[in-house]
């Protein structure tokens, strides 16, 4: 028996999905048996975090493969396609993407850059629905919140890696008089990229250089690292033959970074330049989230906070 439940119903009788059920309904924020209304299904939550790592099939959804979470509010199509803002921009909702209108069982979507498309509705469990492409097969899974108890932060921190690429470059503000010289002590630029398989490149142009006017003078692979420690995330810069730059990563605010570099023992703080907008600039929509999972790195926290 499939766990999934179709939100449609013709002449009272509700589809099946392999096995007998009924209808769904809404009933203190939990989805339960009964009821043909989609829209009222849909609207039961003021958030769905789009659980990319639960994405089945070949094809895509391009406005879902790039958000964070979507919002159905009365016709309007909300999402969080950037961690940088998140559970500011929109009242923590984001921004308006499109229009929708539903129908039982299916929403109808008209997405600004995307286009329309028809997707099915199921209900999966208690808070969590499945949107379907029936033309691909492909589907994602959405996991309802009320916005007071949804963890922004943990959503922030959970997608960090995203939050290094969603400015063009990265500019060093500040090193510490506290630690020994090391080569990472002339870096000024950083920039991260995702869709080539993590490639950060790096200058030693002076800081306040315009972004179009930077040489980037080296290039190699990074890797942001979950530990042994829920709130520490680590960074290492891998510059060829040049050898690997380990750093424990902390977020200072949504335009600063502090890269603590753990074998000089020095404190450098880079601001965010370039702020990349994922919405409407159509040089920009390529961003999309892929199935990813961090690897775990068995250290423990070197910074003296």
């Amino acid at each position: 028996m499939k766990s999934r439940k179709l939100l449609f119903g013709v002449l009272g009788v509700a589809l099946l999905a392999s096995s007998c059920y009924t209808e769904v309904i809404v009933e203190d924020d939990f989805i339960v048996e009964s009821a043909f209304n989609t829209e009222q299904v849909l609207q039961s939550f003021d958030l769905w975090y789009v659980d990319i790592n639960a994405t089945r099939g070949a094809g895509e959804i391009p406005f879902v493969q790039r958000a964070f979470t979507l919002t159905f509010d009365n016709g309007v199509l909300l999402a969080n396609n950037n961690i940088v803002g998140i559970g500011k921009s929109g009242r923590g909702f984001g921004l308006d993407v499109g229009e929708y209108r539903t129908l039982p069982g299916v929403v109808e979507i008209n997405h600004d850059i995307d286009g329309f498309w028809t997707l099915d509705v199921f209900a999966v469990n208690q808070n969590t629905i499945e949107l379907v492409d029936p033309r691909s097969n492909t589907s994602y899974l959405l996991i309802g919140y009320q916005r007071r108890n949804f963890d922004y932060d943990r959503v922030f921190y959970d997608n960090i890696t995203y939050f290094l690429q969603e400015y063009d470059a990265w500019q060093k503000t500040f090193t510490s008089a506290a630690g020994a010289l090391n080569d990472f002590d002339e870096e000024n630029f950083l920039q991260f990229f995702g869709d080539n398989g993590g490639v950060f490149r790096s200058s030693i142009d002076a800081p306040g250089t315009p972004l179009v006017n930077l040489q980037w003078d080296f290039e190699g692979l990074y890797e942001v690292f979950d530990t042994n420690d829920p709130t520490l995330k680590t960074l290492t810069l891998n510059y060829d033959f040049l050898g690997d730059d380990y750093f424990e990563l902390y977020v200072i605010d949504d335009s600063t970074i502090e890269l603590y570099h753990v074998a000089s023992e020095t404190v450098y703080e880079f601001g965010g330049r370039g702020f990349i907008q994922f919405l409407k600039s159509d040089d920009k929509v390529g961003k999309k989230r892929v199935k990813h999972s961090n690897r775990k790195m068995d250290v423990t926290r070197k910074r003296k906070m």
